[in-house]
């Protein structure tokens, strides 16, 4: 039910977010889950654990803190802009919230949300390039190249992966809530400590205000789209709209729709990767009212979908000066690997 989804969220981001200091009781466990992580990490650091590297860049595109930070469209835009100067991009991904019958599990037209998950399934359809689902990133890099050459694999997640050695990492921040308190999950949202972000090769800050050497992102909504038709209207002229959003922050997106000028008559909030039938759906409008959600939800949603459903597509936007000097060092390490000279050699 979206009411107790809503709820467990919003006393979860209260915990991480809103200053309460109840996160005590479970500081024990975020002490064990800092505990393993570092010893994973120190395996892989000391050779103790295989590190696999592949004849091509990988760029990992992740975040420190659990879901909501803008890194889909961050992903979109860094494949959209390496495919558009000519380069053959791949994409591996985890696939949370799918199960395959097998892995790694390579999309294509017919895969269902159910199978990679929504965010594969969303990257696949956006920009056509090759994307391949499991729960070895290793495994993903193997089946990608079996089926045809690539210049670079972007890694949607997976920062903290330490099997598949990677080129280059983007950490991917909410400006507007950063780390919360700071705490190792589940008292807090953090997967690795603030400290991290001295190693990796950019810091992307989605919203709020971006700190000195972070680079500056806005997500940029799109005009609205039928689900069923394809027809698409100016966001603003959507009325009597019930907004969902089943993502990792839904505020955003209910913020989205208010600074486009919709005032949603109701705001329904889902759990990150939720799935969804066509009856759980249908009973949240009313007579002349509109669903609208977000492009994530659209792609789980399309199959049983009815006509006054509408999704959002957001894009990323990113100041022009730092958008070459994100792409400059790929594009680089693309010319060496073909070179013979990259890092594994």
């Amino acid at each position: 039910m979206p009411n107790s989804t809503g709820c467990s969220s919003a006393m979860i981001d209260r915990i991480w977010f809103g200053g309460t200091r109840w996160y005590w009781l479970l500081l024990p466990f975020s002490w064990l889950y800092g505990l393993v992580s570092a010893l994973i990490k120190a395996s892989y650091r000391r050779g103790w654990r295989k590190t696999s590297r592949f004849p091509l860049p990988v760029v990992v595109v992740g975040n420190l803190t659990a879901g909501g930070n803008g890194k889909t469209p961050v992903v979109l835009w860094l494949v959209t802009h390496l495919q558009q100067r000519g380069w053959r991009v791949g994409v591996v991904s985890r696939g949370y919230g799918g199960r395959a019958e097998r892995y790694p599990l390579l999309l294509d037209d017919k895969t269902h949300p159910r199978q990679a998950g929504d965010e594969p399934v969303l990257i696949f359809q956006r920009t056509g390039a090759p994307v391949a689902v499991s729960p070895s990133r290793v495994d993903a890099v193997k089946a990608l190249l079996k089926q045809q050459p690539l210049d670079v694999v972007i890694t949607d997640d997976g920062l903290q992966h330490y099997a598949l050695a990677r080129d280059i990492e983007w950490v991917v921040i909410d400006g507007e809530r950063r780390f919360g308190n700071g705490w190792w999950l589940p008292a807090g949202p953090m997967r690795e400590r603030a400290s991290r972000l001295k190693s990796v090769s950019a810091i992307i800050t989605n919203g709020g205000r971006a700190l000195p050497g972070e680079v500056p992102m806005r997500l940029l909504a799109g005009e609205a789209v039928n689900l069923v038709s394809g027809q698409t209207r100016k966001v603003e002229s959507l009325s009597q709209v019930v907004a969902m959003a089943g993502i990792g922050h839904p505020p955003r997106f209910f913020a989205t729709l208010r600074a486009q000028g919709v005032e949603p008559v109701r705001e329904v909030s889902f759990a990150d990767h939720q799935s969804y039938r066509r009856e759980q759906l249908s009973v949240l409008t009313s007579p002349g009212q509109v669903l609208v959600m977000t492009e994530k939800d659209a792609v789980k949603c399309r199959e049983f979908a009815q006509e006054n459903w509408w999704y959002i597509p957001v894009n990323a936007r990113l100041p022009e000066g730092d958008e070459e000097s994100l792409l400059a060092p790929i594009e680089q390490l693309i010319r060496r690997y073909r070179q013979g000279t990259g890092p594994s050699n």
